[in-house]
């Protein structure tokens, strides 16, 4: 399904003639950084100039050795003639808010946390105002860890419960009469109930997990005393898990019905489900609604299939068409983008990726380029783009769903159990029976498996 997409790969600039070190290279903002089309193309130009091992151009920082970086950050009396703290202390200040608000769960590491509170102790020690801002800028990383810590919570307590759906059936056949249709007849409120689920699974998910979910074990620094014993990538798993999930549900939902007149009208349901999706900008529960219904068991229900008005199901596959890199869907997505930046409404900002494919352009892009470049530098523009595209993201999933909740669907869509993979072929077959001999063995083979049956 992926195998179009291509890794992209940047080229080591020229180096040419020194500059003084008069001041810090600003960082530019990402729209100065690249062009339309993502890619900054004057950084392939000379690199104008150089210092104490960093090249720059337009005083844009291009490459450099990491020890250069290092001592090029770190205050000397070059930097701060005046070394007393309340002339350096708005500028940690802002450093460290910036920090804790942008990569809070670094601070879930005791150490990292009793090493904030120390520096911060030292400038709240200087005047007024500085102590208030130190005080309120804890509070607020204590309460994102907080709230951290009771959505673990409610996942791994959902994770504990799950049930497979052929198990109930076997046992409290009486437990699950219920199907989605009879817990939300309207697509469209579901499609909004499904975007409360997916803004509130992407806006747990920190930044660095994208890099602790890449990063090789050593890539750049040899310090391997850092703090980075484990990876901690559990919001970003969950948030696959929950594609996972809600692929088996659409799945599991049409195959449960014995009539086949059901099973249509199913199917007829969600794609109206999903084409609500599309409209509003999430592209994760499409994609995943349209998986679920192009799963094996699923698709081979011919008889069901041609009850079904497919007309509106053949537009929506075509706008998730993996062919040309998914072309199709990252128009659409650049659409969505867009409509987010001119925005009026909170409904016209939701842009909610198929995130899988972002996963994947984002570790091609990792794994294609070098981290150094041929001359041992730092490779700049290799992280300039990923920055990019993670900024991006951050941007997506900091919008606070505009619909209103509805406990009793959200609860469905959570945790009504599911069929697996084998009890998915096990209904569909004995909806509609098997076409040929392969099909009729692994018929009887799951029947004996999972219903005890010969």
């Amino acid at each position: 399904m992926y195998s179009s997409i291509t890794p992209i790969c940047f080229t080591s600039p020229p180096i040419e003639k020194p500059i003084g070190k008069e001041s810090m290279p600003q960082t530019p903002p990402f729209s100065a950084m690249f062009d339309s089309s993502g890619y900054n193309r004057n950084l392939y130009q000379s690199a104008e100039d150089s210092c104490g091992g960093l090249y720059y151009h337009d005083n844009n920082l291009l490459s450099g050795s990491l020890e250069a970086l290092i001592q090029h950050l770190v205050p000397n009396v070059d930097y701060y003639p005046d070394n007393q703290i309340r002339k350096i202390a708005p500028k940690i200040l802002q450093l460290l808010t910036e920090w804790t608000e942008t990569f809070p769960y670094d601070f879930r590491d005791e150490r990292m946390m009793r090493n904030l509170k120390d520096l911060a102790h030292r400038i709240a020690s200087g005047e007024e105002t500085y102590r208030k801002n130190v005080q309120q800028m804890i509070q607020c990383l204590i309460r994102k860890l907080a709230a951290l810590s009771q959505y673990e919570e409610v996942l791994a307590k959902i994770s504990s419960t799950s049930t497979d759906r052929l198990t109930l059936l076997k046992t409290k056949p009486q437990s699950i009469q219920r199907d989605i249709i009879s817990v939300c007849s309207d697509p469209y409120t579901l499609a909004q109930q499904l975007t409360h689920i997916e803004l509130e699974r992407l806006n747990y998910i920190g930044p660095e997990e994208f890099v602790q979910a890449f990063v090789q074990k050593d890539p750049l620094d040899n310090d391997k005393s850092c703090y980075s014993e484990r990876k901690k990538t559990r919001n970003l798993e969950a948030y696959v898990e929950w594609f996972n999930r809600l692929s088996y549900l659409v799945a599991t939902e049409i195959c449960m019905p014995v009539k086949k007149k059901h099973r249509a009208r199913m199917i007829e349901y969600f794609i109206d489900v999903a084409r609500e999706c599309f409209n509003i900008g999430n592209f994760n529960s499409l994609m995943a609604i349209i998986s679920g219904m192009n799963m094996s068991p699923v698709s081979r229900l011919k008889k069901t299939w041609a009850k079904v008005k497919t007309a509106k199901f053949d537009v929506l596959e075509h706008q998730m068409d993996p062919s040309s890199n998914f072309y199709n869907y990252r128009t659409a997505l650049r659409g969505a983008a867009q409509r987010s930046l001119t925005a009026h409404s909170s409904r016209e900002k939701i842009v909610i990726p198929f995130f899988s494919l972002l996963i994947k352009d984002i570790y091609f892009l990792n794994e294609g380029c070098a981290n150094r470049l041929p001359n041992g530098h730092v490779n700049f523009e290799k992280f300039w783009e990923l920055a990019k595209q993670v900024s991006e993201f951050m941007t997506w999933k900091q919008v606070e769903c505009p619909f209103e909740r509805d406990r009793k669907i959200l609860q469905y869509l959570l945790t009504v159990p599911v069929f697996s993979e084998d009890a998915l072929y096990l209904a569909s077959y004995e909806s509609e029976g098997p076409e040929n001999h392969i099909e009729k063995d692994r018929w009887k083979s799951l029947r004996s498996s999972l219903l005890g049956r010969v």
